[in-house]
């Protein structure tokens, strides 16, 4: 039984892997859990990832929706940056420099040379990536990988 579930869960993980949830990795979880919404089903899948090593077997393997040759991401530390200093960045962004901004682009690893069109991007795309008073920093920090991925020069900055 435990073979055919494994066998189950690798079939599943080549058809899923599009679909990996950044906020808890890939295995088998991501899987399972894939298209839920909600506290709860995230709970499962980040300790069903956590659990009996599937996510490391993953990772090893290329299967289980996981990537062997993938950027480790500071998501969650770019994601607690913005909600932390989320007045200060709305600022620097809507001018286009600022202490908050620039280490926000040494976060993302975005080098000095290109650190200049990195403000100007932000600044210019201001009121997509703070549409409203009222917003949440995961969504901050997803639009603003949106917009860098739709830019040449720095979409390999995005996760």
């Amino acid at each position: 039984m435990i073979k055919q579930a494994a066998v189950v869960l690798m079939a599943g993980a080549m058809a899923m892997t599009a679909f990996a949830d950044n906020d808890v990795g890939c295995g088998a979880g991501t899987i399972l859990w894939a298209g839920q919404e909600g506290i709860v089903p995230k709970v499962l899948a980040a300790t069903t990832n956590g659990s009996f090593g599937n996510q490391t077997f993953g990772i090893t393997t290329g299967t289980l929706g996981c990537s062997p040759n993938g950027r480790i991401s500071s998501r969650v530390r770019l994601t607690e940056f913005t909600g932390a200093n989320m007045d200060r960045l709305a600022y620097d962004m809507s001018v286009g420099r600022g202490e908050t901004l620039d280490t926000l682009a040494d976060m993302m690893q975005i080098p000095a040379s290109l650190k200049p069109h990195f403000f100007a991007l932000t600044q210019s795309h201001f009121d997509q990536l703070f549409p409203n008073t009222q917003q949440n920093a995961g969504a901050v920090v997803d639009r603003l990988e949106a917009i860098l991925k739709s830019d040449s020069s720095l979409s390999t900055f995005a996760s």
